[in-house]
């Protein structure tokens, strides 16, 4: 996982914790330097999501089986207004962004447990697309696709039955 902006220690020691215990896999947390002005769009006010992906690898020199940038800057691709995060099916490449995660956002209480849950669920549901998942219809399952970060919030941080099944059977697993 590549830390793409300041984030604290522990927070990313919990989310990273919480991906080896669905992949059944070790995670191992770099800080990433990039900077992300060539990826601003002042007309959106946001940063190009499309772009940010495939810059990710380029931010290590380090060999990982899958790559996910966390960010905490508001993300979009062209055909949607925002996305709290993006992967490449099948491929090693993911990011996603706490920004839109947080409640103060939508004019709520700031909440850390609230935004710590999202932002597993959404790193763990990119993963979930680099390992060839596609969304699922389960409302619990961790890769329902979420429009909204109440719908986040409805899901669970797991896969279901069927998705564990799809993502145990995959040939490439480390």
């Amino acid at each position: 996982m590549l830390s793409c902006g300041s984030f604290d220690r522990g927070f990313l020691k919990k989310v990273s914790g919480a991906v080896e215990d669905e992949y059944r896999c070790q995670v191992i947390t770099e800080e990433c330097h990039l900077d992300l002005s060539p990826y601003y769009n002042p007309a959106r006010r946001q940063y190009d999501g499309d772009r940010l992906l495939n810059q990710i690898p380029a931010c290590t020199t380090s060999e990982y089986f899958k790559i996910i940038g966390l960010f905490r800057v508001d993300l979009y691709i062209p055909i949607l207004t925002y996305i709290f995060g993006q992967a490449i099916l099948g491929r090693q490449l993911a990011i996603a962004s706490v920004f839109r995660l947080r409640n103060e956002l939508y004019g709520l209480k700031q909440d850390d447990d609230i935004l710590l849950s999202r932002t597993i669920k959404e790193v763990i549901h990119e993963l979930g697309h680099t390992f060839g998942l596609v969304h699922c219809h389960n409302l619990s399952c961790v890769m329902r696709s979420s429009t909204y970060a109440e719908e986040i919030d409805l899901k669970g941080a797991a896969l279901c039955p069927s998705c564990r099944s799809i993502y145990l059977s995959n040939p490439t697993l480390p």
